[in-house]
């Protein structure tokens, strides 16, 4: 039973993170690792979430038009071709902001 209330949390907060909270994405992804065997420490990172969406509900962001009266979309990538020397994986990161705001 505690997996499925655990995988129901998870499912509700990727919800969200999907649909209003991107700032969640990190988070929510490391504890939806845990699906299949979720660990008391694991309830203790869900419980952090929820307060932490709970103190930031009234947090927003903002899309205003820049000091040239623009709105622009700007896009940051970096990449790294398999440093990691046991594995060989490569991994990538990326921010897109709209008017200085992130989205993604």
């Amino acid at each position: 039973m505690t997996r499925m209330l655990y995988a129901s949390a998870v499912g509700n907060l990727m919800y969200a993170m999907v649909r209003t909270r991107s700032d969640l994405s990190q988070a929510v992804l490391m504890i939806s690792r845990y699906m299949h065997d979720p660990g008391k420490g694991h309830w203790e990172a869900v419980k952090w979430i929820l307060r932490y969406i709970k103190g930031t509900i009234d947090v927003e962001l903002v899309f205003e038009k820049d000091s040239t009266g623009k709105q622009e979309c700007v896009g940051y990538v970096d990449s790294d071709y398999a440093r990691d020397l046991d594995k060989r994986w490569s991994t990538m990161g990326y921010v897109f902001t709209l008017s200085q705001a992130l989205v993604s």
